[in-house]
């Protein structure tokens, strides 16, 4: 197996990404690899203080500030504690290290953005099994990443 993974998760937050997040860490995760944790929010009028960041993302964060109340409110992010239990004994069992990013624009052109700026082995990311109708109308983030990401994209369902 390849030492020292770039590896992926994008993470909305929602319960298929969650999903998607311990599935990588079960299945994927290495010693000395690197976990980016990857999480796009849409642009809208009071970004403002986040302009600078608008074109490159966010710096990476730490998994140690991530955890940190007032590093996620400077990115309007509310702290997950499911996210952070799951990041935390997985880097603490697996030996790997984790870091976030963050985005903000298209989430489909932003996480194939990321994967080239970062250089990634690989993607992983849930289904959120938009239904027909939403799909045509909004698109669908997955099928954009499965045609379009520089690299292999796991895409990992919920468990029911």
């Amino acid at each position: 197996m390849v030492k020292d993974r770039k590896v992926g998760i994008a993470m909305d937050f929602s319960k298929s990404s969650k999903s998607a997040l311990q599935w990588a860490i079960d299945n994927l995760a290495d010693k000395g690899d690197t976990f980016y944790i990857i999480h796009t929010k849409s642009l809208s009028g009071d970004e403002s203080r986040n302009k600078l960041w608008q074109t490159s993302g966010s710096p990476l964060i730490p998994l140690v500030e991530f955890r940190v109340p007032e590093v996620m409110a400077k990115y309007d992010l509310k702290t997950d504690i499911d996210v952070l239990d799951i990041l935390d004994t997985g880097a603490r069992q697996k030996e790997i290290q984790v870091v976030a990013k963050l985005y903000w624009g298209d989430a489909r052109e932003k996480l194939v953005e990321a994967i080239e700026e970062l250089k990634l082995d690989t993607l992983v990311m849930g289904s959120r099994g938009l239904s027909t109708l939403k799909r045509i109308i909004l698109g669908s983030v997955t099928n954009y990443l499965v045609t379009h990401a520089p690299c292999p994209v796991t895409i990992v369902k919920e468990k029911p």
